[in-house]
C-alpha cells in the first residue's frame, strides 16, 4: 500500500526488516529447541543472536544472484554468525519459515486493526448516545419514510462493528498456527512434539495437518473478515456522503483550519475522507477475492499463492487500518446539524405520519383498504401542492366522522415513533440509558 494511505504503526509490520526479523524469530526458536533437547550444542542460539545484525540491503543484494529470498536470508545469516549459522533451518523447508513467521505477522497485525476496530466503535458509542434523541426523517429508497433518531442510526453502525470485531477475532484465532512438518507435511526431518514447542514459545499453535503450506483457507477467511469490515466502514462512510449533500445537510464531515476542498471552487467543502474509505473498500474486496483463488494449490504445493499474498496481505491490513482511523477522526469530529434534520423532517407537509393515520381510521372500524385508499389519496395531493396532509384530513368527513382532532393530530407527533429508542439502546449496550438529552 503506498505511504498515502499506511499509517506508521502497521506499515512498521510489513516491511522488509520487519519481515527478515521475524523470520530470525522462528529460525532462533527452533534452534532454541534443539539446543533444549541436547540437539545443538548449548550456547548456541545466544551466539547467534548476539552475533547476527540483520541487513536487508544485502539481503535483497544477495537474492539478486541467488533468486530465493529464503536462502539469500540464509546466506547472509552465515556470513554474520560463522560457524553456528549450521544449526539454523535444521530439517526445515522454505515454507515451515515462511508460513509461520507469516503466522506471527498476521497476528499482530490483527491485534493492532481489532484495538483500532474497538476506538472507532468507541467513538460511535458516544455519538449515538449524543443523539439518541435527536429526531430525523428516516429513508428508504431515498424518500422520506418515518422519524427516526440520529442516535438510532449510529447505534446500528456500533452493532455492526462489534460484528466485525468478532469476525476478525475468529479469523485471528484461525490464522495462528504454524507448521515445522517439512517438504510434504510428514514431519520426516522434524518430529511433532518439537514443533509444538517451538510453536508454543511463539504465541502459536501447530498446524493439526498440512501439506508443504500452511492451507490457504486460513488466509481467505481473515481476507473476507477484512473485506466485510471494509463494506462496513464503508456503508458508514456512504450514508454521511449522502447526509452531507448540500439539498439534505443534515451531517459534514470535519473540515480543518487551513483546508481547501477544491482547486478551482473555494466554496467546496467536498465528503473526502468518506470518499477515501468507499473507494479503498473495493480494493478491500478485489484481495479477498484474490485470497479465494490462493486456495486452490497443485498437490502439496505450488508457489502460486505467495506472490498474491506478498501483495494482498500487506495491503489489506494497510488499508483496512487507514479507514477504520479516518472514520473514526470523522465520527469524532462530525459536525451534526439537528435544526436541519428538523426541516427535512417537515419538508414533505406530514406525509410521512401517513401509517399512523391509516392505524388510527382501523381502530376506528374503517377497514384496512378503505383507509388506505383515503389516506393514499389525500397523500398524493399533499405531494403536489399545499395544503398539507393534516389539513387536507381535517376537511374531509370521512375521517372526522371517526376520529376526532384531537385524535388525528396525535398521529403527527414524531416522539410516537421515537418512544422505544432506549429500550433498544438498554438492548444493544447491555446497560441502562437515561432519558432525555
Amino acid at each position: 500500500m503506498i505511504p498515502r494511505y499506511s499509517r506508521k504503526e502497521m506499515a512498521a509490520l510489513f516491511d522488509d526488516g520487519a519481515r527478515y526479523r521475524t523470520w530470525f524469530d522462528v529460525e532462533l526458536a527452533v534452534c532454541s529447541a534443539m539446543e533444549r533437547r541436547g540437539e545443538v550444542p548449548a550456547g548456541t542460539s545466544a551466539r547467534i543472536r548476539s552475533k547476527v545484525k540483520i541487513d536487508p540491503a544485502l539481503i535483497e543484494e544477495l537474492e539478486e544472484t541467488i533468486r530465493h529470498d529464503v536462502i539469500a536470508f540464509l546466506t547472509h545469516l552465515a556470513d554474520t554468525a560463522g560457524d553456528d549459522a549450521r544449526h539454523l533451518h535444521r530439517g526445515m523447508t522454505s515454507s515451515d519459515l515462511v508460513d509461520t513467521a507469516l503466522a506471527l505477522t498476521m497476528t499482530r497485525a490483527s491485534d493492532l486493526l481489532g484495538t483500532e476496530v474497538g476506538r472507532l466503535r468507541e467513538a460511535a458509542r458516544t455519538l449515538a448516545l449524543r443523539h439518541k434523541e435527536t429526531i430525523m426523517v428516516g429513508r428508504t429508497h431515498g424518500v422520506h419514510a418515518e422519524p427516526i433518531t440520529f442516535g438510532l442510526k449510529v447505534l446500528v453502525w456500533y452493532e455492526e462493528l462489534g460484528r466485525a470485531q468478532e469476525r476478525l477475532s475468529r479469523a485471528r484465532a484461525g490464522i495462528a498456527v504454524g507448521k515445522l512438518s517439512g517438504a510434504v507435511g510428514t514431519h520426516a526431518h522434524l518430529s511433532p512434539d518439537l514443533e509444538e514447542e517451538v510453536l508454543g514459545s511463539l504465541g502459536l499453535a501447530p498446524d493439526a495437518v498440512t501439506t508443504q503450506v500452511v492451507q490457504r483457507d486460513r488466509h481467505a477467511e481473515l481476507l473476507q473478515a477484512i473485506a466485510l469490515l471494509g463494506a462496513s466502514l464503508e456503508k458508514i462512510a456512504l450514508e454521511i456522503r449522502h447526509l452531507q449533500r448540500t439539498e439534505v445537510l443534515e451531517v459534514e464531515e470535519p473540515f480543518r483550519e487551513g483546508q481547501k476542498g477544491s482547486s478551482s471552487m473555494p466554496h467546496k467543502r467536498n465528503p473526502v475522507n468518506c470518499e477515501r474509505i468507499c473507494g479503498l473498500a473495493r480494493v478491500l474486496r478485489a484481495n479477498a477475492h484474490a485470497a479465494l483463488e490462493n486456495v486452490a494449490l497443485w498437490h502439496e504445493r505450488d508457489i502460486s499463492h505467495s506472490s498474491v499474498e506478498r501483495v494482498i496481505v500487506p495491503d489489506s491490513f494497510l488499508a483496512a487500518d487507514f479507514m477504520v482511523t479516518q472514520l473514526r477522526e470523522v465520527l469524532e469530529g462530525l459536525n451534526v446539524y439537528p435544526e436541519r434534520m428538523r426541516s427535512n423532517l417537515e419538508m414533505t407537509r406530514g406525509l410521512i405520519y401517513s401509517q399512523r393515520v391509516l392505524l388510527a381510521l382501523v381502530q376506528a372500524g374503517r377497514t384496512r383498504e378503505d383507509a388506505y385508499a383515503l389516506v393514499q389519496r389525500h397523500a398524493m395531493a399533499a405531494w403536489r401542492s399545499q395544503p398539507d396532509l393534516a389539513t387536507r384530513l381535517l376537511a374531509d368527513p370521512e375521517v372526522s366522522r371517526v376520529l376526532t382532532k384531537e385524535k388525528l393530530l396525535a398521529c403527527f407527533d414524531p416522539t410516537h415513533f421515537t418512544r422505544h429508542v432506549n429500550r433498544i439502546f438498554e438492548r444493544v449496550l447491555g446497560e441502562p440509558v437515561a432519558a432525555g438529552r
